[in-house]
Parts: C-alpha cells; structure tokens; sequence
C-alpha cells in the first residue's frame, strides 16, 4: 500500500499562495452546479444602472474572494479533522459562487475588485486566528459571518430589480447555500461571539463593501 505523502510547512505555504493567485487572478475553477441564471433575462440597463449592478456583483465576488482565504485559514489552524473536513467542504461550494459572480460581471461588462489579493490576505489572517482560538469559536466566526453575508444578499435582492431574472437567480442562490453553511456551523456546536466581535465584524464588511464597489 502506497504511504501517504505528508505535506511539509514549506509546501502549504506554496499551496497556499497558489490558491490565492488562482483565485485573485480569475483562474477559478468551473462552477460545479449549473449556472443559476440560465434561461433568465436581464432587461437592457442604461449606463448608470449596469454600473451599479455592476458595482454590486463586484462586492458580491470580492466577498467569495474573502470567503475561500477565511476558509483556508480556519481549516489550517482547526483543531478537530471533522471541523477542518467542514471548512474545506464549504469552500469548495463557494468557488460556484466565485465562478458565478465572475460569469455574471463579464455578461454585465465589467471586472472584479482590484483589490483582490487584500481582500485574500487580510481574511486568510483573519480566518488563521479564528482557529487559533479553537473550534467552538472558529465556528461561531463562521456561523456569524455566514449570517451576515446572508443578511446583506437580502439586501441586494431589494436594490437589483425583479425583471433582472439573472443577477436574481445568482444572489438568491448564494444565499440559500449561505444560510446553509450558517446552519452547518451551528449543527458542529458554534459558539456565540461576544456582541463587540459581530459589530467590528459589519463595520469592517461595510468598509469592504464601499471598497469593493468602485474598485
């Protein structure tokens, strides 16, 4: 029976930066599930209206950009296999998410943050931290961060409008698998953060999200 390779530090780091060159660069692989926006429509948007569109799906893929570098990170430092083998299987649903936000800013004309590689480091740190602390929290970070993504794709939903069966389909389904991941969290036995955590947590995405949005 062959032995299973044992990976060094040296080569997770080079594994590391890979994923995030792939996933900062476009070189995202093809969505696994079917596109949700096939056989739907978009209405003809003025110029005004196709940039804010735009600028919304920007946040939207600046965020899966964050989410595969949280990911990474808290699966690196988790403490339990079954909490590592959650975080990786997560992300592996989210790069449709990446893909699928990539598809539909090429169909709207435009182009993903520029910011791309910030938005990796900054939460693969973030994520490395989370568990650091341990599972329960590295949990609860992610069942928090799931809730408020989900929170704010209801708020697209509110701002893209109806006829855009498209952009729709797309961030209806983001999050419903969001909420998802939320509740897998919590099913593991996340902990509840202490209130101070989630508020810096949406003042640091609002931040993000006004970044993201023009650039």
């Amino acid at each position: 029976m062959q032995e299973r390779r044992q990976f060094s530090l040296l080569d997770r780091c080079f594994d590391q930066l890979n994923q995030a060159l792939d996933v900062t660069l476009g070189r995202t692989p093809a969505a696994q599930r079917p596109y949700p926006a096939e056989g739907e429509s978009r209405p003809e948007y003025d110029e005004a209206q196709r940039r804010h569109i735009a600028g919304l799906m920007r946040i939207n893929h600046a965020g899966e950009v964050c989410a595969q570098a949280l990911y990474s990170g808290q699966a690196i430092t988790a403490r339990s296999p079954e909490v590592q083998v959650a975080m990786n299987q997560a992300a592996v649903e989210e790069l449709d998410h990446l893909a699928w936000c990539a598809d539909c800013l090429a169909e709207l004309n435009d182009r993903p943050s520029r910011l791309g590689l910030f938005w990796y480091g900054g939460s693969f740190f973030l994520g490395c931290v989370a568990g650091a602390i341990g599972d329960r929290w590295n949990l609860g970070f992610l069942e928090e961060t799931e809730r408020q993504v989900e929170a704010h794709l209801a708020h697209h939903l509110e701002d893209i409008p109806q006829a855009d069966g498209r952009t729709r389909a797309i961030v209806e389904q983001m999050k419903i698998d969001e909420a998802h991941h939320a509740q897998m969290a919590a099913d593991a036995g996340a902990a509840k953060l202490p209130n101070p955590v989630p508020n810096l947590m949406a003042i640091t995405a609002k931040g993000m999200k006004a970044l993201a949005y023009r650039f």
